[in-house]
């Protein structure tokens, strides 16, 4: 008679495995940063921009660097894609510099660039910039001279968040006594409208030569950024702040102050300005607290052809220059390798 087998052994599930003690431990601070980081997430806070960018708005309305002389920049298109590209800049007749030639190099892809500069007194520079990521970007910069003190070295990265960013910066390195300059600075929003920061620079120029300062910054922008102030207070009671307005779509006015209030030193400057863009020129003017009214025309007179216009008028010196510069650009591509769509037969451009 056959043998009946015993039905097999019911299997039942294993006991869950404890938990571990170090993650008893950590689970709270785990839960608490967790919550902290869902806290800021319902806040919709948004970034601020770089801190390199800080009062751009301003400096791009105010001019910073007046025509003085005559300047010339013949640019030649190599390539589009990447683009390649080579610019001889030549500087006359300036009453504060001597006459100067530069032969420049540009060359850039999506998420590369790199610049090439040289002058006519042999002087080298560069600058290389590559992103990582759409929140990772490195920068290179270097300048070499014959001149003693003119070399640099600067090495740089930014990393922007969610809503926050931070630059770390370090210039003439030296990795076997730790001599150079080193920054890092750190910009959060705090709410929709206003962004608060700190910048950190340490410098060592040798034994018992160490020094360390903080500035602070500030942004305030309105929700539809039509107006942005900005203010940083450095060390040695220097302050420089901005403001910048968006009139309507072809206006803009800013202005800028910079107040020295040390000891040794009570000054300040305040400048007003303004930036009105038409169909094909922008004209900028402005005046400031020492008596200067400046001006600058950019005329578009092609699409390979800027000319620019400008002076500064020093009422409390009674001094006065102008200035006049052409922008030209070439290219031995045709219309389509350059993207450009041809005009029909017998069109007038």
């Amino acid at each position: 008679m056959a043998t009946i087998p015993y039905p097999p052994p019911v299997l039942t599930d294993a006991p869950a495995a404890s938990t571990s003690k170090s993650g008893g431990v950590l689970s709270p601070v785990t839960n608490a940063f967790n919550r902290f980081a869902n806290w800021r997430a319902s806040l919709g806070l948004t970034n601020a921009g770089s801190i390199e960018k800080l009062g751009q708005e301003a400096k791009m309305t105010i001019i910073s660097n007046p025509l003085d002389g005559a300047r010339a920049d013949l640019s030649k298109i190599l390539s589009v894609d990447p683009a390649f590209q080579v610019t001889h800049s030549f500087q006359l007749a300036s009453q504060t510099q001597p006459s100067s030639y530069y032969l420049s190099t540009v060359y850039a892809t999506q998420k590369f660039f790199m610049q090439g500069n040289v002058d006519n007194e042999g002087n080298v520079s560069m600058r290389c910039n590559n992103e990582w990521s759409q929140d990772n970007v490195s920068k290179v910069q270097g300048q070499f001279s014959s001149t003693p003190g003119h070399s640099m070295l600067q090495l740089e990265h930014d990393y922007l968040g969610r809503d926050f960013s931070v630059n770390l910066k370090a210039v003439n390195p030296s990795p076997t006594d730790g001599s150079g300059m080193y920054i890092g600075s750190y910009l959060q929003s705090v709410t929709k409208n206003i962004a608060l920061g700190v910048e950190t620079l340490y410098q060592n120029l040798g034994p018992n030569m160490s020094d360390m300062s903080t500035s602070y910054l500030a942004r305030l922008a309105a929700t539809d950024k039509s107006w942005i102030a900005t203010a940083q207070v450095q060390p040695m009671g220097i302050i420089q702040a901005t403001y910048w307005h968006k009139l309507s779509d072809k206006v803009d006015a800013a202005a800028d102050l910079q107040l020295i209030s040390a000891p040794q030193r009570r000054d300040a400057i305040a400048t007003i300005g303004a930036k009105y863009d038409l169909r094909l020129s922008t004209l900028r003017a402005q005046i400031d607290s020492t008596g200067k009214v400046g001006m600058l025309l950019e005329q578009k007179i092609a699409p390979t052809f800027t000319f620019s216009v400008g002076g500064e008028l020093d009422h409390f010196k009674n001094a006065a220059k102008i200035g006049v510069g052409v922008q030209i650009e070439s290219s031995s591509l045709t219309p389509e390798e350059m993207g450009m769509v041809p005009p029909p037969p017998g069109s007038v451009l």
